[in-house]
């Protein structure tokens, strides 16, 4: 079994939000074995001096689309499963070497993907996956035109493709509660549902809700039923307090909550994942991809208002977790969400919020999101101190000097 020694350590403690210095962590195939601050020999094992340097858990980011390799769902949804997988590969393979060893899909990846990265036949982060997102007939995942009518199209739109960024669209409880048991059927690891209006979807306001609360309050008994959990897509007060009180664990977005909203989630033991990099990418890049001016008054709104939510949920004790929801070529911006956090989070916040939060949004904080004996042995050395600031981790190509994912080192720049 490959052992491998980490020495000389300065060790981020994401439970308590401190450093460890002079650390030695010891690692037999893919888990954490020993944390000492006692010298260690291991003869014959691969010895990785970190000079002193800060020892982080692997990065997880709770909100990915690692089959969005375009902005233009439903054009993806038309392709050929076989290609997108294909570039679901190289999404998968970037976000590992940006120091990702961990992802929530928030909808989009199917169990052949998981399964792919799982056996070594794709380099990527490990993938927590949902399955289709369920939406309500022109909820946030029905990507059909205005102009589009007739059932028969709207089975069209939900089964056009084997990885699903369009929607499973499910109208009454029993409806939804086929919908969830489907996702369940396949693999999903968590269940996705549009609790409100979105941007890039052309039929619901932005503000509005979805689904009755006899609906979402059956997602959610779903999927507790299969030991699983329900994520929300909404943004306004009134989409994200009826999905916690109807048992969702997580807000995805969340962006227009206020201070009452924010209680509730408090209340309820919600999560909030905001995804403050996608509105900036898409800020900039919008209109040159086509989106309709309704689509970019929408983005307005929310990109405006991103960073007060995260202030709101922060003063009411909300956990905050980091996701981006980044899609097609914007991908590449996934590391610089730790800057625009870092506006209104102390930087180990945000640490944690990728790291110990995130994995215990998940329910696997016993896994990941954390270096301690039984762990997966997911570890980063990076350069520079992260009490003063994360640009090491937003500069990853620089700032990330080592990467280990299970046991099994798959970057390595100390020696440059």
């Amino acid at each position: 079994m490959q052992r491998t020694l980490v020495r000389n350590a300065r060790l981020f403690d994401s439970e308590h939000a401190r450093f460890v210095p002079g650390t030695t962590v010891v690692v037999e195939g893919e888990r954490v074995v020993e944390v000492t601050q006692e010298p260690r020999e291991a003869p014959g094992a691969a010895v990785i001096d970190a000079g002193g340097r800060a020892l982080l858990p692997g990065l997880i980011d709770a909100h990915v689309h690692v089959v969005a390799a375009s902005h233009d769902l439903v054009g993806l949804a038309m392709q050929p499963v076989s290609l997108v997988g294909a570039e679901a590969s190289r999404i998968m393979r970037d976000m590992l070497h940006r120091g990702f060893t961990t992802v929530r899909d928030a909808a989009g990846a199917d169990q052949g993907l998981q399964e792919a990265q799982q056996r070594g036949l794709y380099a990527g982060p490990r993938l927590f996956i949902a399955g289709f997102p369920i939406s309500q007939t022109g909820g946030h995942a029905d990507m059909r035109p205005r102009g589009v009518r007739g059932h028969g199209s709207r089975e069209f739109f939900c089964s056009c493709a084997g990885l699903g960024l369009v929607g499973a669209i499910a109208d009454g409880v029993g409806e939804v509660r086929r919908a969830v048991r489907e996702q369940v059927r396949t693999g999903a690891n968590q269940i996705k549902i549009m609790a409100g209006g979105g941007i890039s979807s052309p039929s619901d306001p932005l503000e509005g809700t979805q689904f009755s609360l006899d609906e979402l309050r059956a997602a959610v008994e779903e999927a507790e039923a299969a030991n699983l959990y329900a994520m929300a897509h909404a943004y306004s007060p009134r989409a994200v307090t009826r999905a916690v009180q109807a048992g969702v664990r997580s807000i995805e977005h969340g962006n227009l909550i206020d201070e009452a909203t924010a209680r509730v989630m408090k209340q309820t033991g919600a999560y909030l994942v905001p995804t403050l990099s996608t509105y900036a990418a898409l800020a900039a890049e919008g209109e040159r991809l086509g989106w309709s001016h309704a689509m970019l008054d929408k983005l307005e709104l929310v990109k405006g208002r991103g960073l007060e939510a995260v202030r709101i949920a922060r003063a009411e004790g909300v956990p905050v977790v980091f996701g981006t929801d980044l899609l097609g070529h914007m991908h590449g911006q996934q590391n610089g969400e730790f800057l625009i956090r870092q506006q209104v989070q102390p930087p180990l916040e945000v640490l944690q919020g990728a790291t110990w939060t995130a994995a215990r949004l998940m329910r696997q904080e016993s896994h990941i999101g954390r270096i301690a004996r039984g762990a997966f042995a997911d570890l980063l050395i990076v350069e520079g101190d992260p009490e003063r600031g994360l640009g090491m981790l937003a500069a990853p190509a620089s700032g990330i000097r080592w990467v280990m994912q299970g046991g099994r080192t798959v970057v390595d720049r100390l020696a440059g």
